[in-house]
């Protein structure tokens, strides 16, 4: 049991875990190399910019823009693969390519590159989709994030020029947006104060003779009408009578003269 466990929690975190990987392995090459790839970021509406709605999410500035993206990254995507296994995949790829398509589509004419939109695509899609699903788990998950990461929707305002605060928008809106497109995916609300189904009510023709006799008239009414018809009185319904069989024997003395 404990064996299966921490299985699922290695499957969980492996996606998540083996993007953040690739960020860092990216980033390590840079420095390795002394170089930088900020140039193959996204650039908006720009034909060698097209490439950066890849590639913006998987390049940073520095190793402490990185690092600011890496816990998020590791904690979101976890709590998106444990709660909504089956469309997690395509959650974080709907978020991962929308946020590039926005930004290309309407940012400012600068470099946009790093994971933030990303980040912020998570946490508002399971921020909003707990809502939006009526689910307890997940509704408490969404005050978990209010508690975890309320601060970040100060990221969506352009307070700081040197941020890219349009990513952190079209990813907070692509995590809506997919919230409410997929609400009828993934997991569904179940309805525990359902009123069970009433059981049929049993006909007149079989109840016992006390059965009935505890019944008011009204009720022996409704009864016989079963299906909003009433009940046909057959042969099994009548009480049967016994048959009275009479037998009469004749007496005749025996004659005398018979048996000489």
């Amino acid at each position: 049991m404990l064996k299966s466990s921490r299985h699922l929690i290695l499957f969980r975190g492996l996606f998540p875990f083996t993007f953040v990987v690739i960020l860092w392995l990216i980033q390590l090459a840079q420095g390795f190399l002394q170089t930088s790839w900020a140039d193959y970021s996204l650039y908006p509406r720009t034909i060698h910019g097209l490439a950066g709605i890849i590639t913006c999410p998987l390049l940073h500035a520095n190793f402490s823009h990185l690092l600011g993206n890496t816990v998020p990254l590791l904690i979101l995507g976890f709590l998106l693969w444990s709660n909504y296994r089956e469309i997690a995949g395509k959650v974080f790829w709907l978020i991962y390519f929308c946020n590039g398509i926005l930004l290309w589509f309407f940012a400012r004419d600068s470099f946009h590159l790093g994971a933030s939109g990303v980040v912020y695509g998570l946490a508002f899609f399971l921020f909003f989709s707990g809502f939006i699903r009526k689910i307890p788990r997940l509704t408490m998950l969404s005050f978990l994030l209010i508690f975890l990461y309320g601060s970040m929707v100060w990221g969506i305002f352009p307070f700081d020029p040197t941020v890219s605060w349009e990513g952190h928008l079209y990813g907070a809106l692509s995590g809506i947006i997919f919230a409410y497109v997929m609400r009828k995916q993934g997991p569904q609300p179940v309805n525990y104060w359902a009123e069970e189904e009433e059981e049929p009510e049993t006909p007149e023709s079989q109840l016992t003779a006390g059965e009935k006799a505890l019944l008011t008239p009204e009720q022996l009414a409704r009864l016989t009408e079963v299906s909003g018809t009433r009940d046909i009185v057959t042969d099994e319904n009548v009480e049967k009578t016994p048959r009275v069989i009479n037998i009469n024997y004749d007496y005749k003395e025996k004659d005398d003269d018979s048996t000489k």
